[in-house]
């Protein structure tokens, strides 16, 4: 099934297209693993912004980013000379149970471009329908896709791996989820898409000789390190799995919840993918849900590590045909285990300063996620001012906290521990904890002040904390109210798989 029409090669006058050297490695898998799926235009399509440092990565000039004919280009209504875009097909589990076949329903590859840095695959979010859409429409809004452009850099300026965003376009298209609101679209950008789910498609179907290809595919150009000695297959879950455990530590740390972390849902790269009903924690609970559609709990914050191994226990059942016997696939899941809750332990100990792991830093870091968790206090805003803490007064700290001799009595410790550490330098500590906690996170409500401009036609705060993000761990003038405690008024927003 073909729906590739030829491409609009036509390009104004002032702008030439850029250069843009085209490679497709994805396509060449054959159309067993995709449909050439051209995008469907958008009346009237207008910039909402644009992210700089991947449009350098990717080579492309500000210049012409800044045109109308970009814009057209990432809102699907013209094709580039070299593009191929099309459609992956996947399956996967969601929620826990086995959804059969899944795919890119509302998101259309463009093409695999050879950037200065490496190969970046370029894909728009809402460029409307393919043959994976089954009953949607195949587009996305304006206010899900101002929460992903924005989460997108806001974790990468965390320094966590995701896929990256490099454009967001608005259309006055009307588009009906709850209300009936208006299109907009998302240019992703990442070493590859590929998902658990991609594996899962084939495997469940039976189709081992397109399994292998695409494992060999993975493999060959992301994990070439697995092709040295055993089975290279479980090589290749046990490098996702180590990377899984990274990424689920750093997302712990930084007090972030996913929302909605099925197998479709998991990077093969260990990147954060598909911002949906995603959150910073505010008020730190541990059993915090972000996603109003997950009535069971199933992705609140404190299950998240646990999720992200049965994620990958579904990801060694799709690949053990190509494995020699069951328990080799258990034991490349193995490490899973250990390496979580090391790379938890060295990031909150990071976080309070600490500079090695030493044993009652676990005790540590646990009695003060207890004294959190029982006043309910703010996770960016306590770890911000704990590092200030580090050189300066606890006061800012101790006004955090309702039982506030408890939390003397932990402080005391704290510094001790601190204190004690070979070479001390508190000012040095202060400054190591200022870029390990950050000053600004995505809040909801940050998010949907933005939004709430943007449906206006006021898109200036989108662009506003786009660059504040980018640079999360710096304090600069005029943002005093991105960092500020959020508003009564937050603990009301309710997000869900619609956002």
């Amino acid at each position: 099934m073909s729906l590739l029409a030829a491409p609009d090669t036509s390009h104004s006058a002032h702008t030439p297209a850029p250069p843009l050297v085209w490679s497709n490695r994805f396509a060449t898998l054959g159309e067993s693993f995709f449909t050439d799926n051209v995008p469907t235009p958008l009346p009237d399509p207008q910039w909402v912004a644009w992210s700089p440092s991947v449009a350098a990565d990717l080579g492309l000039p500000a210049a012409w980013m800044d045109s109308t004919e970009a814009a057209e280009v990432f809102t699907g209504n013209r094709v580039l000379p070299g593009s191929r875009p099309l459609a992956t097909v996947y399956s996967g589990h969601q929620f826990g149970h086995w959804a059969g076949q899944l795919g890119d329903g509302r998101a259309i590859w463009l093409g695999e471009v050879d950037a200065p840095a490496g190969p970046l695959e370029v894909q728009l979010k809402g460029a409307g329908l393919t043959p994976y859409s089954r009953r949607g429409d195949g587009r996305a809004v304006l206010r899900s896709s101002i929460r992903e452009f924005l989460c997108s850099e806001a974790m990468h300026g965390l320094g966590i791996p995701t896929t990256r965003a490099l454009a967001l376009t608005a259309s006055p298209a009307a588009v009906v989820r709850e209300t009936v609101e208006t299109a907009a679209v998302v240019t992703r950008v990442a070493p590859s898409f590929i998902r658990f789910g991609h594996f899962e498609h084939f495997s469940a179907g039976g189709r081992i000789e397109e399994l292998r290809q695409l494992a060999d595919f993975v493999i060959d150009h992301h994990y070439p390190a697995c092709r040295q000695g055993g089975n290279p297959y479980a090589a290749l879950l046990e490098a996702v799995s180590e990377r899984t455990a990274e990424l689920l530590a750093q997302w712990q740390a930084v007090g972030f919840c996913h929302g909605v972390m099925n197998t479709d849902n998991m990077s093969v790269l260990g990147l954060t993918i598909d911002y949906g009903p995603f959150q910073f924690l505010d008020a730190f609970n541990p059993g915090h849900i972000c996603n109003h559609s997950d009535t069971g709990g199933r992705y609140a914050y404190h299950t998240q590590p646990n999720i992200a191994y049965w994620n990958l226990f579904c990801l060694g059942q799709a690949l053990l045909p190509l494995m020699d016997d069951q328990q080799q696939a258990l034991d490349a899941l193995e490490p899973y285990k250990a390496l979580f809750p090391a790379a938890l332990q060295r990031r909150m100990g990071a976080k309070l300063g600490l500079a090695a792991v030493l044993p009652g830093d676990d005790a540590l870091v646990e009695d003060l996620m207890q004294l959190m968790a029982r006043d309910a206090v703010d996770f960016t805003v306590l770890f911000r001012r704990l590092s200030h803490a580090a050189d300066g007064p606890l006061e800012p700290v101790r006004d955090l906290f309702l039982q506030r001799e408890a939390f003397d009595a932990w402080a005391a410790r704290w510094q001790a521990r601190l204190q004690g550490q070979p070479g001390f330098d508190a000012a040095a500590t202060r400054l190591h904890m200022l870029r390990t906690n950050p000053h600004i996170v995505l809040r909801n409500h940050l998010a949907e002040i933005a939004i709430r401009q943007a449906r206006e036609g006021d898109f200036a705060e989108v662009q506003r904390l786009l660059k504040a993000l980018q640079a999360p761990f710096d304090e600069r003038q005029g943002e005093d109210d991105l960092a500020a405690l959020p508003p009564d008024w937050a603990a009301g927003i309710e997000i869900s798989c619609s956002s």
